[in-house]
């Protein structure tokens, strides 16, 4: 006769198991909503088409589910650098839509506003792009998944040093992620011995540069470190950069790769060609994960091509796939969180991790240069720097 506790004990782990599979067969039997708050209009309208784009595509290749539940993607539009239009879209997700999880957040006040919806609402928060490093500060459950300023900004202050470049002058938009790229930048420039010759932020909307590019040029440094919203601030830059004969004078460009994503090298043109920048994704990145990945958006979006902002979107999506997983479909925030921390897989950019500490993204840096390859330009990958954490936290 087998001991009455242990009998006890098997009922009772036969009962926790029977409702736990209830409780798996009650999730799967409900659609996972996902509500991405992104930029759709406005000057910014290509991140939030971008980041949109990654996540549907993840969808397509996982036939639509995730952790065997129908994923439900609703997105609303911010227009932008509107934190209160940010803010009312996260509340309508989670109190009219009821979504299980929040995500996109385009540009930094974005995931501003949105981060104290998640803390009283609880609910996971996956940003994937806005780059501000005290994003992830805001709310316990914030992760990100794409990058932050500080950890695109200190490898390309250390090559700038290490490959001749002395006196800078830095240019920066007047906003989180721009303070946080200024800041980096001389930090890291400065303790390798560099010289700031001069500094200007800019307006985050419609700048004039003609005066700072003149002031720039009458300063003669080796280089000015940039970053502007990528879009139509790129490319009006780049053509007074061009048009004032900076480039004639032997000043360079250092910058962060938004400079020169894909989705405006075409736009810039021959402008970019040699431009050095940094930037944690390339198209042309070599791996047999973005040879996969560049075909399959090809053949979805054919009119596009695929940038650091949709491998975003696509990795949030992944991310909320494999915390999943581990979780058995139970999107609980504090479980969610609990799983997701310290979690790692394979990108198309390459090996990510989500910091346990931070809940900060963990990933390769890679410097880059612009070159036309089989006739179009491309951002060129020629040296790296492994497991990078964001620097603008301890």
């Amino acid at each position: 006769m087998q001991p009455r506790t242990s009998i006890a004990w098997v009922t009772a782990a036969l009962a926790a198991s029977a409702l736990s599979l209830a409780a798996h067969s009650a999730w799967a039997a409900d659609p996972l909503k996902v509500g991405l708050v992104l930029p759709m209009s406005g000057p910014f309208a290509s991140y939030g088409k971008q980041i949109e784009h990654g996540a549907r595509l993840y969808l397509q290749q996982s036939g639509g589910t995730i952790a065997g539940r129908p994923v439900e993607l609703i997105v609303k539009d911010d227009t932008g650098v509107a934190p209160e239009i940010s803010k009312r879209a996260a509340q309508e997700l989670v109190v009219k839509d009821k979504v299980d999880v929040l995500g996109g957040f385009g540009l930094t006040p974005s995931a501003f506003a949105a981060a104290p919806i998640a803390t009283e609402a609880k609910k996971p928060m996956i940003v994937m792009n806005a780059a501000a490093s005290a994003i992830t500060t805001k709310s316990n459950y914030v992760l990100r998944v794409s990058h932050t300023l500080p950890q695109l900004t200190a490898p390309i202050a250390d090559w700038a040093v290490k490959n001749g470049i002395r006196k800078v002058y830095t240019l920066v938009a007047d906003f989180g992620p721009g303070h946080d790229a200024e800041a980096q930048f001389k930090k890291t420039f400065t303790a390798g011995g560099g010289e700031i010759v001069g500094e200007v932020r800019t307006p985050v909307k419609n700048p004039d540069f003609a005066p700072f590019l003149q002031k720039i040029k009458d300063i003669k440094p080796d280089a000015v470190f940039l970053f502007v919203p990528p879009g139509e601030q790129t490319v009006a830059f780049m053509k007074g950069f061009v048009e004032r004969d900076l480039a004639k004078a032997g000043i360079r460009i250092v910058a962060t790769g938004d400079l020169t994503e894909e989705d405006i090298l075409d736009a810039v043109g021959d402008n970019a060609l040699g431009l050095i920048t940094s930037l944690q994704y390339s198209e042309v990145h070599n791996s047999p994960e973005n040879a996969a990945y560049t075909r399959a958006y090809y053949a979805a979006y054919p009119k596009d091509r695929p940038n650091y902002m949709s491998v975003s979107g696509f990795d949030g999506m992944q991310l909320i796939a494999r915390t999943l997983e581990k979780t058995g479909g139970d999107v609980t925030a504090d479980k969610f969180m609990a799983a997701a921390r310290g979690m790692s897989w394979t990108s198309p950019r390459g090996s990510i991790a989500i910091d346990p500490d931070t809940r900060d993204i963990t990933q390769t840096i890679y410097i880059r240069k612009v070159e036309r390859v089989d006739g179009k330009l491309q951002n060129v990958e020629f040296d790296a720097v492994a497991n990078v954490r964001d620097p603008g936290k301890p």
